[in-house]
């Protein structure tokens, strides 16, 4: 047992950081192992791999995942800037080299191929430009002379240009949602507000005409005709399971699911361990961003708030996404659910993401509450 009066780093970490958020994340990282287990083995058979092929990958991810969390959090909040910029370059070189060099996959390139390791550097890029977006906002905040919102409309452009030319339409849809998101509690005017939608209107105009992909998507979703295999059978999946589902190992859905462990975890949770075993992830999820916006909401510092709310906001949207696609609320995106789904990038990325959540929501001496989300109370106390 670590005591309080005990100075050094690891007790002053234990003391500070926020317990609640790494109890949450380390429950679903322990679900994405027992799901990694019921789902990935008949996906492993089917395509000639040993049964625990992806299981065991799924377990040597969990290590360097594990470390990123635990280590990001010892962090403060002028390092988690410094970490996040040099990653951001990092990731933004790779997209760029994906372009070129990268793995082509149903038509898409999002992949390198690095030392025997594949990587999807847009996972890696959104945590870091959240990051960079909230630290732009808060500096023209701090000194509107400071064109900081210029430089991150800039900084989304770029990101999203790179995300269209992959093409990645799902993460790219998940970029702007998370950055006007961040914008809004930013204390984005009202004009900017029917600009931005009216572009982002125009965008998913211009992607049905110009992608045929997402023409085809949206169409199914719409028309209900064409193939929609994968999401009638994760329908299947989660009414067969019911309220407490077959039992570990008993799903049969999932022999014949191709993306059950990746994209349709979620309807193998349903079916091998019910309803209420969906409800538990859903509430995990919620807890994590209801959690993320209230301790964002009384920070006085502006960065850290807007940098805390954006990350949380990313993973409620990755989430709410993945799901909805599961239960046909939405066309198929693509997109894992955070920390379950199998997948080292988004497990080692989303990682990081959530290690920076808890390094700025550790305790701070002297905090003081902020009276409201626009940061009227941080300056005022500033000014005084």
């Amino acid at each position: 047992m670590i005591s309080r009066t005990d100075r050094s780093l690891v007790a002053n970490w234990w003391w500070t950081v926020d317990r609640w958020f790494l109890a949450a994340f380390l429950m679903l990282m322990g679900l994405g192992v027992v799901l990694s287990f019921a789902a990935s083995p008949a996906v492993a058979e089917r395509i000639g791999l040993d049964s625990f092929h992806f299981v065991t990958r799924q377990v040597i991810f969990m290590v360097p995942a594990l470390i990123a969390l635990i280590g990001i959090s010892f962090l403060d909040a002028r390092y988690v800037r410094r970490f996040a910029l040099l990653m951001f370059a990092g990731a933004l070189v790779m997209m760029v080299a994906t372009l070129f060099i990268g793995m082509e996959v149903k038509g898409s390139r999002r992949w390198l191929y690095l030392f025997g390791i594949s990587i999807q550097p847009s996972e890696y890029l959104k945590p870091a430009f959240v990051v960079i977006c909230a630290w732009l906002f808060a500096e023209h905040a701090r000194q509107p002379e400071i064109p900081g919102n210029l430089f991150a409309m800039i900084l989304l452009g770029l990101v999203v240009s790179l995300l269209v030319a992959q093409p990645d339409l799902g993460q790219t849809m998940l970029v702007l949602g998370t950055w006007g998101a961040m914008f809004f509690i930013a204390g984005m005017p009202w004009l900017w507000i029917l600009l931005l939608g009216a572009v982002g209107i125009g965008g998913a105009f211009a992607a049905y005409a110009t992608f045929p992909h997402v023409a085809d998507r949206i169409d199914r979703f719409v028309t209900g005709e064409g193939d929609t295999y994968q999401v009638d059978m994760s329908l299947e999946a989660l009414t067969r399971g019911g309220w407490l589902g077959k039992g570990p190992g008993e799903g049969s859905v999932k022999r014949i699911l191709p993306d059950s462990h990746t994209d349709f975890v979620f309807a193998v949770a349903g079916e091998e361990f019910g309803l209420i075993m969906c409800l538990v992830i859903v509430s995990l999820f919620a807890f994590v961003v209801l959690r993320g916006l209230y301790l964002a909401r009384r920070e006085t510092d502006d960065f850290t708030r807007y940098a805390m709310s954006g990350l949380v906001i990313l993973f409620g949207f990755q989430s709410i996404i993945n799901m909805a696609v599961n239960v046909r609320m939405m066309p198929a995106k693509g997109m894992t659910l955070p920390f379950i789904s199998y997948g080292g990038s988004s497990l080692i990325a989303m990682a990081i993401s959530m290690g920076f959540v808890l390094a700025l929501s550790r305790r701070k001496p002297q905090r003081r509450v902020a009276s409201g989300m626009g940061g009227l109370g941080s300056r005022a106390a500033a000014a005084g």
